[in-house]
């Protein structure tokens, strides 16, 4: 009896979790204009707006809406995007290597073959693709963190961090997000 009430109470936890997620996804596309997710007209790096020359390739589920708001967030910031729509995207996470425990809703992958995965800001993708770390195949933000782009609601927000995944597909910290601002 003790089992089948484990194998109950982990199946209500998983269902939980999911409901948590679909309903953050939901919100984030709700159309409130406060102050979070309002982002600088476009960014820059130094004074210079020049990432329109990168173009990020990105594999997502069609129903997924805060995938698309990150989609429009990078495409606010001057990144080129082509977005390819699939029931699934988890044999393109195993293709790029990327660790199932620090995965996210979203993939892309740059023109220079780097990946980002899940809700990693433009400003550090256009660091990133600016200067690679050596031996890193890009950038990482694990789960869905609250206020992070594309995952805007109300005025929420949760630190997080980003990553770096080397080839080895260990994980280092690139930027701690302790803040809403930082992110831009």
């Amino acid at each position: 009896m003790s089992l089948q009430l484990g194998r109950m109470s982990r199946l209500l936890h998983r269902f939980g979790t999911c409901l948590m997620v679909a309903l953050i996804c939901i919100s984030c596309s709700n159309g409130d204009d406060s102050d979070i997710g309002k982002e600088p007209a476009v960014l820059s790096i130094d004074g210079v707006s020049a990432l329109g020359q990168h173009t990020l390739t990105v594999y997502k589920t069609p129903s997924c809406s805060c995938c698309q708001a990150w989609v429009d967030h990078v495409k606010h910031a001057g990144f080129g995007t082509d977005v390819v729509n699939q029931d699934t995207v988890a044999h393109i996470k195993d293709h790029f290597g990327v660790p199932a425990a620090a995965r996210s809703c979203h993939t892309a992958i740059s023109d220079s073959n780097y990946v980002f995965e899940g809700h990693v800001p433009a400003k550090y993708i256009a660091e990133f693709l600016s200067a690679p770390i050596a031996g890193a195949k890009g950038l990482i933000v694990p789960a869905m963190p609250l206020g992070s782009p594309g995952m805007e609601v109300d005025d929420k927000f949760q630190p997080y961090t980003v990553y770096a995944l080397k080839e080895n597909g260990g994980l280092v910290v690139f930027a701690e997000v302790s803040s809403y601002q930082q992110q831009f």
